[in-house]
């Protein structure tokens, strides 16, 4: 067995429902599947002693899952206060007007079609809630909606689908962009060497407890089959399913269609760059 702490990023191991930092609790969604690992992570955020908390992506639209998450909080003698959005992706915000309306929250997101108040998400924003700090991070690429969410108090970066934690996230062509995506590890990588962030808290799987060493290697992953798509292309495999067979040869088939979303980022960022003829597609 391989030690965690080898791993990219040192992930706990095990994905559960339960305490991860001094304020922030998983609570795990039943949809895990090929693309969101073990399920969504529905995190529940809040000073130790305080008796209001704030939920990040509520999740699918499931019941059981709403309910628990909301059973959690006041178990912890919490009351939800606020529900925040990472991006729209219905793994992640499918539930939130239903969850708003259990809660009777408002639903903050940087997209306005998903909110649910008068308030959106900007980046500069900081969330205060029951003494709760969290500063809004913007980063677009794997959606353009996508935002991550610093907790300063606990070192800690939740980073919806922008990082993971187990493997890399798709690049949601077109509405991702590939040098936004980038720009954005950029911007995550200078939370962990000028803020202190060490603790990334990800909307798919385990915790990782060495959030440089999970940017750098999505960096390094991503200039890694940038120079693999850039060498298919000039040996012949110009379209996009072309590409995903011949540079995704070791994955499984079952994610070649999402693998194909990246590609075409792929492909778009190297014509933009110049690396490679447009028109390729």
């Amino acid at each position: 067995m391989t030690d965690a702490a080898a791993l990219p990023g040192q992930p706990r191991g095990t994905v559960t429902s339960g305490r991860a930092t001094a304020r922030a609790v998983n609570v795990l969604a039943p949809n895990p599947s090929a693309m969101t690992l073990d399920g969504t992570n529905t995190w529940l955020v809040s000073e130790p002693d305080s008796d209001l908390a704030v939920v990040i992506d509520p999740g699918p639209l499931d019941e059981v899952h709403l309910r628990a998450v909301i059973d959690t909080a006041e178990r912890a003698g919490k009351r939800v206060a606020l529900t925040l959005l990472t991006h729209g992706h219905p793994d992640h915000a499918e539930g939130a007007a239903r969850f708003a309306e259990l809660t009777r929250t408002n639903v903050r997101a940087l997209d306005p079609a998903l909110r649910l108040g008068d308030e959106g998400l900007a980046a500069g924003d900081v969330i205060r809630t029951g003494g709760l700090e969290m500063r809004v991070v913007p980063t677009p690429g794997h959606t353009s909606d996508s935002l991550c969410f610093h907790l300063p108090a606990d070192r800690a970066v939740l980073t919806g689908d922008t990082i993971l934690g187990r493997g890399t996230t798709v690049v949601a062509h077109p509405d991702g962009r590939l040098g936004e995506y980038l720009a954005s590890l950029r911007r995550l990588r200078s939370l962990t060497v000028d803020d202190g962030v060490h603790i990334v808290l990800p909307g798919h799987g385990p915790v990782l407890d060495d959030a440089q060493g999970a940017v750098e290697f999505y960096l390094a992953h991503r200039a890694h089959r940038l120079a693999q798509v850039e060498t298919a292309v000039e040996n012949g495999h110009v379209t996009p399913e072309q590409v995903v067979a011949h540079v995704y040869a070791d994955v499984d088939r079952s994610l070649w269609p999402a693998a194909q979303w990246s590609v075409r980022a792929q492909l778009e960022y190297l014509q933009d760059h110049g690396l490679i003829p447009g028109g390729s597609e």
